[in-house]
Order: C-alpha cells, then sequence, then structure tokens
C-alpha cells in the first residue's frame, strides 16, 4: 500500500515503543470506499517504571485526527492488556494482529504471531456469532439500507467459519469469497469501492439476504461443532515469558 504521509507521521509521535501497528477497519476487510477513514490499531510497551511504580502509564492510547484531508483513527493497548484479550475469545485482537498491512513491526511482533496460534479455540466462533448478529440488526432496522453493516455481516460470518475450519485468521473479504464463492458478495464490494463510506444498498432484497444470514450462521454452528480447535488457549506461559523480556527490554532503553 501506499502509505499517506500524515499515518507516517502519527504513528512517529506515540509515546512509547511499538510492538507492531497495523491498518484495520475496511482498508483490511476488502471494501474501503474512497472516503473510508484510516483504522490504525496496535500495540505499545509500557516501560518497567510505568508499570511498577505508583504513577502507571496508559494501557490504551487513542487518536483521532484529521491530517491532510484523512480521518485517522488510531488505538494502541499496553501489551499486558492485548495479551490478556488474546486468551479471551476476542477474535478482533487476533485479526489484528494477523494483519497484512503492517505499518510498523519488530522480531518480538513475528514471536508473538506464533505463540498466538495457541490462543485460538473453537470458543472464538461465539465473538464471530455476536458480531455478525449486531451488524445484522443495524443493517435491518435501518429504513435506508447501507452496504457497510451488510458486507461487515458477510465479513464476520466468513471469517468465523474460515477460522472454525482452518484455524487461520483471514479478515478479508475478496479472499475469503475465492474460498466460498458467494455469488453476489463481490457486486457489494464494488459498490461499496466505488461510492461513499455510507452509501445505501441499491435494489435491496431484505428477505434474500437475511435467508443468507441465517444460512451462514447455521454453516458458522456447524463449523464449530466439527472445529478440530482446542477447547482452551494454551499459549499463557508463552505470553508470560514474551511479556517479561519486552519489559526488560523497556527497561534498558
Amino acid at each position: 500500500m501506499n502509505i499517506p504521509r500524515s499515518i507516517k507521521t502519527i504513528i512517529e509521535q506515540q509515546p512509547y515503543p511499538l510492538l507492531f501497528t497495523i491498518i484495520s477497519g475496511s482498508h483490511l476487510y476488502g471494501f474501503p470506499s474512497p472516503d473510508s477513514d484510516y483504522d490504525l490499531r496496535g500495540v505499545h510497551i509500557l516501560p518497567v517504571q510505568e508499570v511498577v511504580g505508583l504513577e502507571t502509564g496508559n494501557e490504551t492510547i487513542e487518536v483521532s485526527e484529521v491530517r491532510e484531508s484523512l480521518e485517522i483513527d488510531l488505538v494502541t493497548h499496553d501489551v499486558k492488556k492485548f495479551f490478556l484479550m488474546l486468551l479471551k475469545k476476542n477474535g478482533y485482537v487476533l485479526e489484528q494482529l494477523y494483519s497484512p498491512l503492517i505499518l510498523t513491526t519488530s522480531p518480538e511482533h513475528e514471536q508473538l504471531k506464533s505463540i498466538a496460534n495457541k490462543c485460538i479455540s473453537r470458543h472464538h466462533s461465539h465473538h464471530y456469532f455476536g458480531f455478525a448478529a449486531t451488524q445484522w440488526r443495524l443493517f435491518e432496522k435501518e429504513q435506508t439500507h447501507r452496504i457497510k453493516p451488510l458486507l461487515y455481516v458477510y465479513r464476520v460470518l466468513l471469517t468465523g467459519i474460515y477460522l472454525m475450519q482452518t484455524g487461520r485468521i483471514e479478515a478479508n473479504l475478496i479472499k475469503l469469497n475465492e474460498v466460498f464463492n458467494l455469488p453476489y458478495i463481490d457486486d457489494l464490494i464494488t459498490q461499496k469501492r466505488a461510492e461513499k463510506e455510507r452509501s445505501i444498498l441499491s435494489d435491496v432484497n431484505i428477505d434474500f439476504h437475511k435467508r443468507e444470514y441465517e444460512s451462514l450462521r447455521n454453516k458458522l454452528q456447524e463449523a464449530y461443532e466439527s472445529s478440530p480447535l482446542p477447547e482452551v488457549p494454551s499459549a499463557n506461559g508463552a505470553l508470560h515469558n514474551l511479556l517479561v523480556r519486552l519489559r526488560v527490554k523497556s527497561y534498558e532503553y
């Protein structure tokens, strides 16, 4: 990707060392509109003195700015908070960790990717069930039906099914549809990429999409029930050791 200079500047201005930063949101999912904002996500490393002292550093840093006509939304979590989220049924942080749209990285980023494979369990399906249901309700209740929440419904369900079947994270809807071959997906993506972020679905057929939504939910349930993934994560020890190394390294700066 051609990364705008304003994005690089915001990252360079962050107060703590960064384990990694990536692009998430519509750019990661494969359907950004021309006016889509940039959702940047990452992990920062609080120094030891801001963890063990009376005054602790920010576990979460959020920056929302408009620079050079670009809306930029940056959120980073301290490494410990991020590791704890990895040990929960949180597909969102997995998608951040494995995003191919990398802005900054480190050797420990690669180590974390390897470790995080052992954080994935069958119960990550619950994240995708819940997220899809939220987006479907949003799409269904609107009088003018936007494309974005509908694309999120399909993206989320296909990511969940693929994860249950393969144990791998794939958040890009274009790549997912190379596997699932849903005939209507490409047209939805084409319209979203050509129009504004809040563009309205043309020729909407709510009943059709409701049937597709329910069918994919059933497929996700079947994939969960037959998934070879483990019941619980087994990465606690490796995450602990990596966290200690990162804190020690931060003390040496």
